[in-house]
């Protein structure tokens, strides 16, 4: 049985935001701005159908997604881009592909103990978030 993701989650750790942003293409007022947010995210897990919320003083996002299931996603959370985004587990980590303008762009999810760990990449920029679980 995969790993529960359900969850509020807090920001402790953001490692290479800004090359990840820079990959991305963000201009540089948003990317100061983003490097100095707080995100906290909600995750709800049902089965293989999830979503996630970032929540932040600047900006929100959703996502809603089926495991394996192929969806077209515009990143209003970062770059406003169209993608095709298919996420798929791998062992107890979700892994996240998205196709599009940006090259090796996606991100992958797993729980170590009481931590949430995130990476992001784009292009040949990785960042590294953790979070921890709020009680």
């Amino acid at each position: 049985m995969p790993v529960d993701f359900s969850g509020t989650w807090d920001i402790v750790s953001n490692v290479n935001f800004e090359g990840y942003m820079v990959a991305l293409g963000i201009d540089f007022a948003t990317r100061k701005i983003a490097s100095m947010l707080k995100p906290q995210k909600v995750i709800k897990q049902d089965g293989d159908c999830f979503t996630i919320k970032t929540f932040t003083t600047f900006k929100n996002y959703e996502s809603l997604f089926r495991i394996g299931e192929e969806v077209k996603e515009v990143t209003k959370g970062m770059d406003n881009r169209s993608c095709l985004t298919v996420v798929n587990w791998k062992d107890d980590k979700l892994v996240c592909v998205q196709k599009g303008e940006k090259k090796n762009r996606g991100w992958t999810h797993w729980i170590h103990g009481d931590e949430l760990h995130l990476e992001l990449t784009c292009e040949d920029q990785v960042c590294k978030q953790i979070y921890k679980r709020t009680p």
